[in-house]
């Protein structure tokens, strides 16, 4: 199997995938399949649907999604276009009940989506319903009042990874009491549905490495600006969709702006750090498993990374990095940027894990290889071997605890010493 890139995964080229790609995997036709378990329909005549795992919090889960435009703004890479994006908003729902499940993906992009994936996992067309695939939100539903409202968290996924990779730690802070605000970085998404049944593919440029992913960077951290720019809009009443479609009610007063966190995964975890080193409105923020190097062999760094962060910062990193533990002790970007922060922080390692299992991933191949058979390593590549439910709910359980202590004040004995209840998590001392 060949090896997925480590941690920076920005430099993408057109063809990257949303999962690790199997080197010369053979095609589903040809492939020898393992029978289908008694308990289960055969895939060709039942398409097996993937689930995701529950929230674990107290609210029902709510979601909508907004168009945004940045008319001030031309697009990096598409001449002659604003820059516009994608966001998905989860809630704390005020019922359970009440509006339709929200799909994982919008439906021509989960087509899409299925055309990419489905040969990588050696799987024949229809055998997997990704189009018919859920979250546990629902669309439409009134948010659940809170005085003062309720703190926001962004999130930036992986280069190359769309945001519904990672609905799984979204809808857990959800239904948490946060309002979790998610993005997809137009033209770095494999495909990405806008309004009207509009899908953009990646459009990147054949450029070197360095300066593509110091395009990417800029351009993502300028994307999150201005995301907050939109929300400032919606919490003063105001509707910043391109459609001006109906928002669900009581959006705009759950948004308390004085409470903003920030995480990514991979490049978008670097993205976070970046953005809260110019921006004070994002008052902590968490790295899982990404970079803050735009080239290791040029020494090429973010510019968090030499001057450091003053407030709360989460490093959370899984496996090898470069050949090394991927952890401020080996890594030379984290080392430098562990060194140069002042403000609180921790580095949390999963050594038995791998880079995605910091994403849906964890929860969505393993059920997938139990019932197909995927090609050999393909799992063990992605996420590790570590417990996949386990480390499900351990990111969660750290996720939460992290920014309730630093947007809510709420004490955390779990971010002061390793837990019985989460084995897998090394606390990475000074």
């Amino acid at each position: 199997m060949q090896k997925i890139s480590r941690r920076w995964l920005l430099a993408v080229s057109a063809a990257s995938l949303a999962l690790p790609v199997v080197a010369a995997a053979p095609p589903a036709a040809a492939r020898t399949r393992q029978p289908a378990p008694a308990d289960k329909p055969a895939a060709a005549s039942v398409p097996f649907r993937p689930r995701l795992p529950e929230p674990t919090g107290p609210y029902p889960v709510g979601t909508t999604e907004l168009h945004l435009v940045d008319a001030d703004r031309a697009d990096p890479w598409v001449a002659g276009r604003p820059r516009e994006l994608m966001v998905s908003l989860w809630y704390p729902a005020a019922r359970h009940g009440g509006g339709p499940v929200a799909p994982y993906l919008p439906p021509l992009a989960a087509r899409r989506f299925a055309e990419r994936t489905d040969p990588q996992l050696g799987l024949a067309a229809g055998q997997v319903d990704w189009v018919g695939m859920t979250s546990h939100a629902r669309t439409g539903v009134p948010v659940r009042g809170r005085p003062g409202g309720r703190p926001v968290v962004l999130f930036s996924p992986g280069g190359g990874v769309p945001r519904a990779n990672y609905t799984t730690f979204a809808e857990e802070l959800a239904s948490r009491g946060y309002v979790v605000v998610t993005v997809d970085h137009t033209y770095e998404t494999p495909e990405l549905e806008f309004p009207g049944g509009r899908v953009e593919t990646q459009r990147l440029p054949d450029l070197p490495s360095i300066d593509l992913n110091r395009t990417m960077l800029r351009t993502r951290v300028l994307d999150t600006r201005f995301l907050l720019d939109q929300l400032t809009v919606l919490a003063a009443g105001g509707n910043p969709d391109a459609e001006r479609r109906v928002l669900p009610g009581g959006l705009g007063a759950a948004l308390d702006l004085s409470r903003v966190g920030m995480f990514g995964h991979s490049a978008g975890g670097f993205t976070a750090a970046e953005t809260m080193l110019v921006d004070r409105r994002v008052d902590a923020g968490a790295d899982l498993d990404g970079s803050m190097a735009y080239s290791f062999g040029a020494n090429a760094f973010g510019d968090v990374v030499t001057q450091g962060l003053a407030r709360p910062f989460l490093l959370m990193g899984a496996g090898l990095s470069q050949g090394l533990p991927h952890h401020h002790q080996a890594a030379r970007d984290w080392a430098q940027f562990w060194a140069n922060s002042t403000g609180w922080k921790r580095d949390l390692h999963v050594a038995d894990g791998e880079h995605f299992t910091f994403s849906d991933h964890a929860a969505l191949l393993p059920p997938l290889d139990a019932a197909f058979d995927l090609p050999e390593g393909f799992v063990a590549g992605a996420i590790g071997t570590v417990d996949p439910e386990r480390i499900v709910g351990s990111v969660r359980a750290y996720l939460t605890a992290f920014f309730d202590r630093h947007l809510l004040g709420r004490p955390q004995p779990l971010l002061r010493d390793p837990s019985p209840r989460h084995p897998d998590v090394t606390f990475v001392r000074p």
